[in-house]
C-alpha cells in the first residue's frame, strides 16, 4: 500500500469493496461440525481429530461423483501433450502451491523424458509466494494475464486456472488470457455454487457464463477452519488435476482414486493425537521445530509449514538477507531438506528444477531469485538458525517414506503408515490431509483460533481484509454489539498501521471498535 493514511486506506477499500464481499461464498461460511473445534483441540483431540477426517472423507465422496468430469480433463490434457502442446496450472495461494506441487510430481515421474518440461505450474508473485505471500499480487487480473504470457503461453497450449472460491482476480486473468493466445479453451476449476458466485462476484459471472471457458465444479461445502481453503478445496482441486494429469484412462483415474479412497478410510486420525500434542508443547515452552523431509515429499510438507503463517499469524519463514533488520523474527518452524546443501540445491529437490521468479524491472527486486535465495531450507538451516537463536531448542519432526510406509517421527513419537497400494499423488495427498488436520489442532491448542473461526488471519490482500472484517462483526455481534462494515472496516485499517505478525487482527479489530464506543472491554 501506498502511504496515505488509515481513513484514507478505508475509504479506498471501501469503494471497491463490493468487489470482495464474499460472506455469501460456500468456502467463506463456518462447518456446522466444528463450532467448538478449538476447544475440542484441546480437551477432546482424538474426536476432534475424527471429525476433520470426517468432513475429508465428505469432500472425497463428492470427487467420487465427479470422476466423469476429471476423465473428461484428462482426454483434453493428453490430446494437449499428444499434438505438441503444454499444460499450464495457475492459482494463487493454496493453490498456486498446488499448481507448483503437480508440476513437482509430474517432473518426478518423467525425469527422464522429454515431456518433463511440459508441465508448468505458476503462482501469483512466482516461485518466492510459495514462501511468503506476494501482498497483493492476487488482486490484479492484468498480473495473471502477464505472467502466463511471460512462461511463453502458446496457441496449442492447455491451462488450468484453479482458485479455491472461483473469484480470485489473478486466476481469472489467466483464464482470460488463455482464451486470448490460444485455440484451446482453458479449464476454470472452482469450489463454489455457480449461482452464488454470479451473483455476488461479476467478475466470476462473467467467466462462469462465458463459452469460451470450460468450468469444473468441485463444492465441497464449508472448510473445516472457517476460511481456510487450503484445507478441502485444495485438496480435491489437486487431486481431481492431478489424475487428470498423471492418467489417460478411465480405468486407472478410478484405480487410482479407489486405492485412495479406500486407505484414508481406514485410517485411523486418532493416531495424529501424540504428535500434536508434542508439537504444541514444543511451542508452548518457547521451542522450535524442524521439519526433515526428503526429496520425495519435500514440496508437499513446505506447503503446509508454509501456510500456517497466514492462516494463523505467524511469523513465515525468515529471509537470511534480513537477519540484520529490526524486524527479523524467526518461524516457528522451519522445513529443512538434509540432503542438500545449498539454498539453490534445496530449490532444485523442491521443485524438480531451478526456481522461476517473476523479474520485472518496476517491482525493484523484491520477488526476484536473488531474494528467494534468502529462504534456505538446506542442511546449513540448523547452523545458521544457531547464529540468532544460540540459546534456542530445536526438535526435529521427519517425514520419510520408507519402503511402503510413511513414517513420522518426533522424539519419542513415531508412527509407520502403510500406503504399499498407493501412487505417488495419492501419497501427496494423504500426507497433505494428516498434515492439514495436525496443524489446524495444534493451532487450536495455541488458541489461534476461536471455535472454528479464523481470528488470527493475515489480511494482506483484498480478500482477506473483507474476511477479517466480517469475523469481527461476527465477535462483536456475539457480545451484542451490531457494527456496520464501514465502522468495522475503519478499524481494521486503523489495527493494520500496527499490527504485527504474531498479532490477531480479527481480535484487535473487534476491540478497537469497542474501545471507540466507549465500551468497556473487561466487561465484555
Amino acid at each position: 500500500m501506498n502511504r496515505m493514511d488509515a481513513g484514507s486506506k478505508a475509504e479506498s477499500f471501501m469503494s471497491i469493496a463490493h468487489q470482495f464481499m464474499l460472506g455469501d461464498l460456500t468456502t467463506e461460511k463456518p462447518h456446522p461440525a466444528t463450532v467448538d473445534l478449538s476447544r475440542q483441540s484441546l480437551e477432546e483431540l482424538p474426536e476432534a481429530l475424527g471429525i476433520l477426517k470426517e468432513i475429508d472423507m465428505q469432500m472425497l465422496d463428492v470427487l467420487k461423483g465427479k470422476l466423469s468430469e476429471v476423465e473428461s480433463l484428462a482426454a483434453e490434457i493428453h490430446d494437449t501433450l499428444d499434438t505438441g502442446g503444454n499444460i499450464y496450472m495457475s492459482g494463487c495461494g493454496s493453490t498456486g502451491r498446488l499448481a507448483l506441487a503437480l508440476e513437482t510430481i509430474w517432473r518426478s515421474l518423467r525425469k527422464e523424458d522429454d515431456l518433463k518440461d511440459r508441465v508448468i505450474g505458476f503462482m501469483a508473485g512466482g516461485d518466492l509466494a510459495l514462501i511468503k505471500a506476494v501482498e497483493e499480487f492476487e488482486d490484479f487480473t492484468e498480473y495473471g494475464g502477464r505472467q502466463l504470457a511471460d512462461l511463453g503461453f502458446g496457441e496449442n497450449d492447455l491451462l488450468l486456472a484453479i482458485t479455491e472460491g472461483g473469484e480470485t482476480p489473478f486466476v481469472i486473468g489467466t483464464a482470460w488470457k488463455a482464451v486470448e493466445l490460444s485455440r484451446r479453451r482453458p479449464y476454470f476449476i472452482y469450489c463454489n455454487p455457480d449461482e452464488v458466485l454470479c451473483a455476488n462476484v461479476e467478475r466470476s459471472r462473467m467467466i462462469i457464463e462465458s463459452e469460451r471457458v470450460r468450468k469444473m465444479n468441485l463444492t465441497v461445502g464449508p472448510m473445516a477452519l472457517s476460511g481456510s481453503t487450503r484445507m478441502q478445496a485444495t485438496t480435491v482441486q489437486m487431486l481431481a488435476a492431478g489424475l487428470a494429469l498423471l492418467y489417460r484412462t478411465p480405468d486407472s483415474i478410478r484405480d487410482s482414486f479407489a486405492n485412495l479412497y479406500n486407505c484414508y478410510s481406514a485410517l485411523d486420525a486418532g493416531m495424529l493425537a501424540p504428535f500434536t500434542v508434542e508439537e504444541s508443547g514444543i511451542y508452548s515452552r518457547g521451542d522450535y521445530l524442524f521439519y526433515e523431509a526428503g526429496e520425495d515429499l519435500a514440496i508437499t510438507i513446505l506447503t503446509d509449514t508454509t501456510e500456517r503463517a497466514p492462516t494463523f499469524s505467524l511469523y513465515p519463514f525468515e529471509n537470511q538477507q534480513d537477519r540484520e533488520k529490526e524486524n527479523f523474527n524467526p518461524c516457528l518452524c522451519h522445513l529443512a531438506l538434509p540432503e542438500a546443501s545449498s539454498s539453490l540445491e534445496g530449490y532444485r529437490m523442491l521443485l524438480g528444477r531451478d526456481p522461476r521468479t517473476v523479474e520485472w524491472p518496476e517491482l525493484n527486486g523484491a520477488i526476484n531469485t536473488s531474494r528467494l535465495y534468502g529462504h534456505d531450507f538446506s542442511r546449513n538451516i540448523a547452523e545458521l538458525r544457531k547464529a540468532y537463536l544460540p540459546d534456542a531448542r530445536h526438535f526435529t519432526f521427519s517425514i520419510r517414506g520408507q519402503g511402503g510406509a510413511l513414517v513420522l517421527e518426533l522424539n519419542n513419537n513415531r508412527y509407520a503408515l502403510d500406503v504399499s497400494g498407493l501412487d505417488v499423488l495419492s501419497k501427496h495427498i494423504i500426507i497433505k490431509m494428516l498434515l492439514n488436520m495436525h496443524s489446524t489442532v495444534v493451532m487450536g491448542r495455541l488458541g489461534r483460533y476461536e471455535g472454528n473461526l479464523m481470528t488470527w488471519l493475515r489480511s494482506s490482500n483484498n480478500k482477506l481484509i473483507d474476511r477479517t472484517i466480517r469475523y469481527a462483526r461476527i465477535i462483536l455481534s456475539g457480545m451484542g454489539i451490531d457494527a456496520g462494515y464501514e465502522e468495522v472496516c475503519r478499524a481494521c485499517f486503523e489495527e493494520m498501521e500496527t499490527i504485527h505478525p504474531d498479532q490477531p487482527i480479527v481480535l484487535y479489530t473487534a476491540r478497537r471498535v469497542l474501545t471507540e464506543r466507549g465500551v468497556n472491554i473487561e466487561d465484555q
